[in-house]
């Protein structure tokens, strides 16, 4: 046998010495981040260094997070599929309804109705067209996209 087929020989995160960021995210993802969301942690980094307080934790935090994203422009012309920046209205098939913005990672804070692109409901979504049927792993309900709405969130305080 080939040494280019045996097992051993994978690179298995939970084997190697990569390891998962803070945020989650698998070793060698790129984090994306909303340019929306990028602005708001520039913000809440800029009043955190303007305080007199220790926020050096917090600070030191943010700052690796804005060194480590890949910041998605809004495009002129917005695709017509659900895409990292997209507010969607679903239902699922038991009748409820819900309303969520696709972001990264490290922006799930800053909007409560956010959910991460790596997430279940996220992945089951990307992609996704008006009218299309999903399912979200782990969620025994199908999902019908209603509504794509592209645009700058509202500022909710965070």
């Amino acid at each position: 046998m080939s040494r280019a087929f045996v097992k051993e020989d994978t690179d298995i995160p939970e084997r190697s010495a990569r390891t998962r960021s803070d945020s989650g995210l698998p070793p060698g993802a790129l984090n994306y981040m909303t340019a929306s969301g990028a602005r708001r942690l520039r913000q809440r980094l800029a009043t955190l260094r303007s305080n007199s307080a220790d926020n050096s934790s917090e600070i030191a935090r943010l700052d690796h997070i804005l060194a480590s994203v890949t910041v998605i422009e809004s495009p002129a012309v917005w695709p017509a599929s659900v895409a990292l920046g997209a507010t969607v209205t679903i239902r699922y098939s038991d009748g409820q309804a819900e309303t969520c913005r696709i972001v990264g990672v490290d922006e799930v804070e800053l909007d409560d109705r956010a959910v991460s692109w790596i997430s279940p409901l996220g992945k089951a979504l990307l992609g996704a067209e008006p009218g299309e049927r999903v399912r979200a792993d782990g969620d025994k309900r199908s999902m019908t996209i209603l509504k794509i709405e592209y645009g700058e969130p509202a500022e909710n305080g965070s």
